[in-house]
């Protein structure tokens, strides 16, 4: 049992150890080790925890860690989970604070700081076409994304009314096809 447990952190000192840039580019470092290292979830799994933790309040990535942990042990693999995933990033703030306040100005650090923001990019763009080919399974849903991403770059509507309303849009679309296919069964 303990043995589980310190597993859930490792495993989540190492993807809060490994993932830069943000809440996008967990999702190649979840991939890797989730699934394919240790087989706890799935891409769909990645997906679902994803999109939810979008919407609630927090960190994308913590919020995920929390949910991982929680489906693999309950409320103490969440709260284990969450830990290992914050703490290399607690650790490598404290260090970084210490030499970015005395190294900055250098053209050496800001070259440095530069290529990892490419990186980041990077990752986010990887990202980015992951969950294109997970999300778009039928015409409805490349609908749904056109709007909204027009929603959002063309009238700046609010991501709270966005949100809402593509939820409720998968809501209508997705609940009558769910229903044809439990008759079907």
């Amino acid at each position: 049992m303990l043995r589980e447990y310190l597993e859930l952190l490792w495993a989540f000192i190492v993807i809060g150890g490994t993932t830069f840039g943000g809440g996008y580019t967990i999702v190649p470092v979840l991939e890797r080790e989730l699934i394919k290292k240790r087989g706890w979830i799935t891409m769909d799994e990645v997906l679902d925890f994803y999109t939810i933790a979008q919407i609630t309040p927090g960190v994308i990535a913590v919020n995920i860690a929390t949910f991982v942990g929680c489906k693999r042990k309950g409320i103490a693999g969440g709260t284990i989970a969450t830990l290992g995933l914050v703490l290399p990033g607690v650790c490598l703030m404290l260090l970084a604070s210490f030499f970015v306040e005395r190294f900055a100005e250098y053209p050496l650090a800001q070259h440095v700081l530069a290529g990892i923001r490419l990186a980041v990019c990077a990752l986010i763009l990887d990202t980015t076409i992951k969950l294109f080919k997970g999300f778009f399974k039928n015409y409805q849903s490349v609908i749904i994304c056109i709007i909204v991403f027009v929603l959002s770059a063309v009238f700046s509507m609010s991501p709270m009314y966005i949100i809402l309303g593509a939820g409720l849009a998968g809501f209508l679309l997705f609940l009558p096809r769910r229903k044809a296919a439990e008759k079907d069964k």
